[in-house]
């Protein structure tokens, strides 16, 4: 929300007063509470007007410190919160002295100083991460005049654009940033990964991956100085990156109050760590998610004949899948949702639902939240209240998807238990895995069954939705055995995984908008990421095809999908040409065959926080050149994978500084710090392997199967990249209900390795530079001579 007019002047119509001074500081045992007044209080006098702010410092989280600013504090409520994991009982060390007060928690503090001159500053450690000085924290009033006038003239669309805005009072934030720092985040964004200059407005829509709008909004930023800020509201938060004073971030809140988190950390996975302990760590997604995805395509004609004839041409094709899923057609048109299996089209879907079973399948089934007036359930849920109304009390209804369709108001208990219920029911067919699918068009002329707030519900409404399938999977199958295939998001959604890029184009820059989406919303706490290997809209190139197939593959989840066009491999073969299949097929076993490693990274993204999928920036956080790469990325700890997007077959990548990395297809080295640029076939996707590494590939043929889910230590192999005089590389394997099977370390002492590892009564294989021995059932250590 720009509201300068340049440096020195605001816009017509808009007031704007700064908090100038400190004017009273009181402590308690876990907080400061700070008087700022909108000038400096030189007599009594001055103390008959404001407008003035109430300024609380705390801490409810080690490294986290809490500021909430209050102007008015009558207001209503109403307004939906984010789940937070906030200590109430946690006390910060407070400090103060005759000219500043300071709130240390971990090693993140506050300073306030206490003078005339506003000024407040934050530090992790001896670092400065950001404050405020003079013009900083501010509180703006529009005027009536101008209020009115923006309304007559604002488009006021429910779903795609913003609501009129009624409020006249906004509070905002500005923190300055430093020369040559970088800003992140935000949610899933498509616009550049760097997000200097931009202006970022939380609203979830849908628009696709081309455009400035978002299916998963997230008001949390990340700073290459490594801090976090997280704005705690559902509301349309508008930042100015560097994009109104150059110099700050900016972000405005309509209201009385604002509530906002500066994060610290050692580094941005540590920051990232933070961040995930205040708003909930990433569930655990089952292993069998990680292997290959088939979908029925969106608008494509389909029954049981169809399915088959995909699941069994990949079987001829010797291709691995995993999870086979059924979009909308599942259920008859106009009836969405009715949970109920088109009868014509599909009349024994439970009977059909164990066939593919039997042949190794998990099921997922598309859903949303909303509800056809077709549907048998749109009566059940008007007479029980369980949908959205509208401010007359009669039920909110549109024609924008399904026509006449009312949408499921989840602040209602008795809704979720009866959405669960229809759930429950597909369960007992045999659905394993829920496409949760919209849940951004949520309008805001409307009432809910809580009395929630309406603007603020738009964003938050998708966390209750897939909150609420989520719990439903869970109860049904037990804990680390839920996962969705989520569209939209926003804060803690990350708890509920996997989510997926949404509605992409089928060609290269599509491809691009989906990685930097993709690494944006990692970069906001979600741990694993999926988008539409091929493209969704449209029919890709078989060469656009080919090289999406293996980014899909080299992302956490993979998935084929489109929209009017299958997306099955021998659909991109023509005359006797099997490129597409075998490439497809060589980035499945490969995957299949990293499910040791893959597994573990999981294991930590779950417990730690750290997205499993990571930009450059995050893995390496003092890395300068690292700060502007976004088609590359780690996945996991110790690989970095490269993208090839471009018909030419061109990956340009940056190799950071930390030794030599090694492709673990080709064995080719390269020295860090230095740009490259390779030219790859379709099976060469550059996949370089970190120094002082260990990646653990399992034998994933063992029985002939190609299933992901199988022993990750009986004859596997531990290889160990680039290990250096003096380092130690290690790694742990998980089986696949995440108990440990066995800890290895691998130390070099000139021209001997040393491996150690937890016996087990497994055997392995233990390569380092060529050389392989075994590790055989019962041991705990060898020793290689190189």
């Amino acid at each position: 929300m720009k509201v300068a007019d340049g440096f020195w002047l605001s816009k017509q119509g808009y007031n704007v007063n700064y908090a100038s001074q400190a004017y009273k500081v009181e402590t308690t045992e876990n907080s400061i509470k700070v008087l700022a007044t909108p000038y400096t209080v030189l007599n009594r006098g001055m103390t008959l007007g404001g407008p003035n702010l109430e300024i609380t410092y705390s801490s409810t989280s080690e490294n986290i410190i809490k500021v909430h600013i209050d102007h008015y504090r009558g207001g209503l409520d109403n307004i939906p919160r984010y789940e937070l994991n906030e200590d109430t009982g946690y006390t910060p060390e407070i400090t103060r002295t005759e000219d500043k007060v300071t709130l240390k928690s971990g090693d993140t503090r506050v300073e306030i100083k206490i003078a005339d001159d506003w000024e407040v500053q934050y530090y992790y450690k001896d670092k400065l991460l950001t404050g405020g000085a003079w013009r900083s924290t501010s509180i703006i009033n529009e005027s009536q005049y101008t209020a009115n006038a923006r309304m007559n003239t604002q488009e006021d669309d429910q779903f795609f654009n913003y609501p009129q805005d009624p409020h006249t009072t906004y509070l905002r934030e500005q923190l300055k940033t430093d020369i040559g720092e970088c800003i992140y985040g935000f949610g899933e964004k498509f616009t550049p990964f760097v997000k200097n200059g931009q202006t970022v407005e939380t609203w979830n829509c849908d628009g696709g991956t081309c455009s400035d709008q978002s299916y998963k909004t997230v008001p949390f930023y990340i700073s290459s100085k490594s801090y976090g800020v997280l704005v705690n509201s559902s509301d349309k938060v508008s930042f100015e990156v560097m994009s109104d004073t150059v110099s700050k971030v900016t972000f405005t809140v309509p209201g009385e109050e604002l509530e906002y988190f500066i994060i610290g950390g050692e580094n941005l996975e540590h920051v990232l760590e933070n961040y995930t302990t205040l708003t909930g760590k990433p569930a655990l997604p089952p292993a069998y998610s990680f292997g290959l995805w088939l979908s029925t395509s969106f608008t494509t004609s389909y029954d049981e004949k169809t399915v088959n004839s995909f699941i069994d041409g990949m079987a001829e094709r010797k291709i691995p899948l995993q999870v086979f899923h059924f979009d909308c057609f599942w259920m008859k048109g106009y009836e969405w949702c009715n949970f109920e299996w088109d009868d014509e089209m599909f009349p024994d879907p439970e009977g059909m639902l164990k066939r593919l079973h039997d042949k190794g399948l998990e099921i997922c089934v598309w859903i949303n939240s909303y509800i056809a007036q077709q549907s048998k359930l749109f009566d059940i849920g008007k007479e029980k209240g369980y949908f959205i109304k509208n401010l007359d009390g009669s039920v909110f209804q549109c024609d924008m998807w399904q026509p006449g369709m009312a949408i499921v108001d989840f602040t209602n208990p008795e809704a979720c238990a009866w959405f669960k219920g229809l759930l429950k029911k597909l369960f007992d067919m045999g659905v394993n895995n829920i496409k949760t699918d919209f849940g951004e068009r949520i309008p805001t002329k409307v009432k809910y069954y809580d009395g929630s707030d309406p603007i603020k519900m738009h964003n938050y409404y998708t966390y209750l939705y897939n909150k609420c399938v989520f719990e439903a999977l869970e109860e049904y199958y037990g804990k680390d055995k839920a996962c969705l295939f989520a569209r939209s998001a926003t804060v803690g959604g990350q708890k509920f995984p996997v989510h997926w890029g949404g509605d992409c184009y089928a060609e290269y820059s599509a491809m691009s908008e989906t990685l930097r989406g993709g690494l944006s919303l990692c970069s906001s706490g979600f741990g694993f990421f999926s988008h539409d290997m091929g493209g969704f809209e449209a029919t890709a190139p078989a060469d656009v095809y080919k090289r999406w197939c293996a980014f899909g593959l080299l992302s956490t989840h993979s998935r084929l999908h489109g929209s009017t066009s299958y997306r099955v491999p021998w659909a991109y073969d023509k005359d006797g040409d099997t490129e597409a299949c075998d490439v497809l097929r060589h980035y499945t076993v490969l995957k299949g065959k990293m499910m040791p490693y893959l597994w573990a990274q999981a294991n930590k993204t779950h417990q730690v926080g750290v997205p499993m999928m990571r930009s450059m920036i995050i893995a390496f956080s003092d890395d300068t050149a690292c700060k502007y790469l976004d088609q590359q990325y780690m996945l996991g700890d110790n690989l970095c994978i490269v993208p090839v997007m471009n018909e030419e077959g061109i990956a340009e990548f940056y190799v950071p500084d930390c030794g030599t990395w090694t492709d673990i297809q080709s064995g080719e080295t390269y020295e860090g710090g230095k740009y490259y640029t390779r030219k790859c076939d379709y099976f060469q996707t550059p996949i370089l392997a970190r120094p002082n590494s260990i990646v653990t590939y399992g034998n994933f043929d063992a029985e002939g199967k190609m299933n992901v889910l199988y022993d990750y230590l009986q004859d596997a192999e531990a290889v160990v990249y680039g290990l250096e005089d003096g380092k130690t590389a290690t790694a742990t394997i998980y089986d696949q209900e995440s108990n440990k099977l066995t800890d290895i370390a691998a130390t070099r002492y000139g021209d001997k390795v040393t491996v150690s590892y937890t016996a087990t009564d497994k055997s392995f294989k233990i390569t380092v530079a060529g050389k392989t021995v075994e590790a055989a059932a019962g041991t705990t250590s060898v020793d290689i001579t190189l």
